[in-house]
C-alpha cells in the first residue's frame, strides 16, 4: 500500500499551499543563514527531499556543486525547470532518501522545510541519519530545520485555514496522536465549489530526541538553534534547527 508522500496528486494539489511565491522570494536569504551556521563556503551540497528546489538553486548560483533529491516526479520538474530559469546547472535525482547514500561526498547536507520524520516506522528516520552521515566527508556538516515539539506545543492550533488570492481555500486540522510522537494532518481544498481532503502523519521530535538520533548515527558534534538565523532553542523558538558535524 502506497504512502501518502508517495502520492503525486498530493504534491500537486497542495503545491500552491506548500510553495507559495514568497517562499522562493526568500530562499536566497534563508541559504546564506544556512552557510553560515555550516561555516561552509565551497564545495558539494545535497539538499534531500528537495521538492521544487529552492534552496538548492539558490546554493546552485552560489558556485556550489549541488545534488538535489526528492521521491516526487512532479516536485523535480518543477525544480529543473527554476534551475534552467536560473542558468545554473545541479543534478537532479529521483529516490527515497532511505536508499540514497553517497560515501564519503558532500561538505553539506540539508534537510528543510520539516522534509523529516515521514515514515511509519522509526527506524527509517534512523536509516536517513545513516545515509547522510555516510554520504558526508568527514569535517563535513548536516543543516536540518523542521517543526519541533517543544514549538508545535507551544501554540498548537487544531484548525487553521488559509485563502490564496485566486479564492482556493486550505482548512488544515491536526491532531496530536501515539502519546506526542506524531502529529496527524488533514487538509481540505475547496476549489470553485468542490472540496478534495488529503491526510498525511508526520513524526515529531524534541530538540533533545533529534540530538540523541545525530550522535547515535555518529555525529559528533550537535547544536540546537530556534531558527535558522541562530537563535537559542528555547522558549520563543520558531522552528528546531539541528546543526551536526561529521
Amino acid at each position: 500500500m502506497s504512502q501518502w508522500f508517495e502520492d503525486e496528486n498530493f504534491w500537486d494539489r497542495l503545491y500552491p499551499f506548500m510553495f507559495p511565491e514568497q517562499n522562493f522570494a526568500v530562499a536566497a536569504d534563508e541559504v546564506d543563514a544556512i552557510l553560515a551556521l555550516a561555516g561552509v563556503e565551497e564545495g558539494r551540497v545535497l539538499d534531500l527531499a528537495c521538492g521544487p528546489g529552492r534552496h538548492a538553486t539558490a546554493l546552485g548560483k552560489r558556485g556550489f556543486r549541488v545534488t538535489g533529491v526528492d521521491l516526487s516526479y512532479a516536485l523535480l520538474q518543477k525544480a529543473r525547470a527554476r534551475a534552467r530559469a536560473a542558468q545554473v546547472e545541479i543534478e537532479w535525482v529521483q529516490q527515497d532518501m532511505r536508499r540514497f547514500v553517497r560515501p564519503e561526498t558532500f561538505d553539506l547536507a540539508i534537510s528543510i522545510f520539516t522534509s523529516f520524520g515521514y515514515f511509519d516506522d522509526r527506524r527509517d528516520d534512523l536509516k536517513v541519519l545513516q545515509n547522510l552521515h555516510h554520504s558526508l566527508r568527514k569535517g563535513a556538516v548536516l543543516v536540518m530545520d523542521m517543526m519541533g515539539k517543544e514549538c508545535l506545543a507551544n501554540g498548537f492550533l487544531p484548525t487553521t485555514s488559509e485563502e490564496l488570492a485566486d479564492g482556493r481555500l486550505r482548512v488544515e486540522r491536526r491532531e496530536i496522536v501515539e502519546d506526542w510522537t506524531r502529529v496527524r494532518n488533514q487538509w481540505t481544498i475547496i476549489e470553485k465549489g468542490e472540496a478534495a481532503t488529503f491526510g498525511f502523519e508526520t513524526t515529531i521530535y524534541s530538540g533533545q530526541e533529534l540530538k540523541d538520533r545525530l550522535y547515535e548515527v555518529g555525529f559528533g558534534d550537535v547544536r540546537l538553534s530556534g531558527s535558522l538565523h541562530g537563535s537559542a532553542y528555547g522558549v520563543d523558538a520558531r522552528r528546531l534547527v539541528a546543526i551536526a558535524r561529521k
